[in-house]
């Protein structure tokens, strides 16, 4: 910080010094120019008259009052013009005391509103040299009288244009901070929006393969005894789904690592593009998956992509473990428009448990939160005829849209 900073900051602290000392400076002006003959041969020229003492009273009382300008500018204007009128119409020759009612003008128009700076300005530019112009001992067009209507009513403009500045830069003050708090609290939004992004992936990720491994491992333990093939086969696939959740885990916990942590996985999320591979997982597994797409193999968006994913994975995970042993899967993905249509249905009797029951409902929830997030729209609910329907339709456009308008 500079020497001057530091200065203008401690006059700022000290408002009341630097009052006394503006009335010190005015009073030593209005001692001056009480020397100063204004009808000289060549003009206004230095005197050897010495003031009045009346007219060296009301130039220390007038000053005197101006310490007090930012406590009360109206009582401070009211003494200092009251002071002025008394030498405007009394003394002859005359001494600058309106100097004084100038300074306090000025405050009151910097401390006020427009209108009451229009109106105390007009009074007192009105009293003042009304009362110099017809009571005084100069003639009414005397340049006196004529300066004093001009420096009080350049005393209310300027206070009018200073208060006028500092409402703008205050103004604009106040909409930098309000925008300062506008980017933090969307910073906070984005931040939760994320944590809840990946908390619903950890849940798709844990509840689906979890769901395999406990079906696997019923399997292994039901034929163990009799058939040792077919739980090798089973435990082979319970550590392959075990494998899978722990690299996804391993994933998606890698996106809360900050820029100086080890580097995160570089595997990119998965997609309809691996869709095959996920109905395999619930084959083997022992539910029958049918999938037919008429998507036109179209690119997506990567959030939609990996929407639809989430939902075709919780949702055959909800029919693995609620539909039946019995139970069999169809898997539409159709491209609609500018929408992609996801269906899951199944023709399973729900023996095991509600699909709306414990994890089911938390999965449901996490599925429509996931495509409400997007636009989308998320139904889910039994068949006429017995068994589930998941329907999901997410937009394509818009996000295209989005993610063009963000990249450019």
């Amino acid at each position: 910080m500079s020497t001057l900073e530091r200065t203008w900051d401690g006059l700022r602290a000290h408002p009341l010094a630097v009052d006394a000392l503006l009335a010190l400076g005015v009073l030593v002006c209005m001692v001056a120019g009480s020397f100063v003959d204004p009808h000289g041969e060549t003009g206004p020229t230095w005197s050897a008259h010495t003031p009045a003492a009346l007219s060296l009273t009301l130039m220390v009382l007038s000053a005197g009052a101006l310490v007090l300008r930012r406590r009360n500018p109206m009582a401070v204007l009211a003494a200092t013009a009251a002071l002025s009128l008394v030498e405007l119409v009394t003394a002859d020759p005359r001494a600058p005391v309106a100097m004084s009612a100038v300074v306090a003008l000025y405050t009151v128009a910097s401390t006020t509103d427009r209108p009451t700076t229009w109106r105390v300005g007009l009074l007192t530019m009105t009293v003042l040299t009304g009362a110099a112009m017809h009571a005084g001992p100069l003639p009414w067009y005397a340049q006196e009288n004529l300066g004093l209507f001009a420096w009080t009513g350049m005393a209310a403009a300027a206070g009018d244009a200073v208060r006028s500045r500092r409402a703008f830069v205050h103004a604009i003050r106040e909409r930098a901070e309000r925008a300062e708090r506008t980017r933090e609290e969307e910073a906070r939004r984005r931040v939760a929006e994320e944590r809840l992004r990946i908390a619903r992936d950890l849940h798709d990720v844990v509840a689906h393969h979890i769901a395999l491994v406990n079906v696997q491992a019923g399997v292994a333990a039901h034929v163990m005894d009799k058939r040792p093939d077919q739980a090798r086969e089973a435990l082979a696939h319970v550590r392959e789904a075990s494998r899978s959740a722990l690299n996804e885990l391993r994933a998606t916990v890698g996106l809360l690592r900050q820029s100086g942590d080890p580097e995160a996985p570089t595997e990119p999320a998965p997609g309809l593009a691996r869709l095959e591979d996920l109905a395999d997982t619930f084959r083997h597994a022992g539910l029958p998956v049918e999938v037919a797409r008429a998507d036109h193999g179209a690119a997506l968006p990567a959030a939609v992509d990996l929407a639809a994913y989430r939902v075709i994975q919780e949702a055959l995970t909800n029919v693995q473990k609620h539909a039946g042993h019995e139970a069999k899967a169809e898997v539409s993905v159709v491209r609609v428009g500018q929408n992609m249509e996801i269906t899951v249905l199944d023709d399973g009797t729900g023996e095991d448990a509600a699909p709306d029951d414990g994890h089911g409902r938390h999965g449901l929830l996490g599925m429509r939160e996931r495509v409400t997030a997007l636009g989308g729209a998320l139904t889910a609910g039994p068949r006429y005829g017995g068994g589930f329907r998941v329907h999901a339709m997410l937009p394509v456009r818009n996000q295209v849209t989005t993610a063009a308008g963000e990249s450019a």
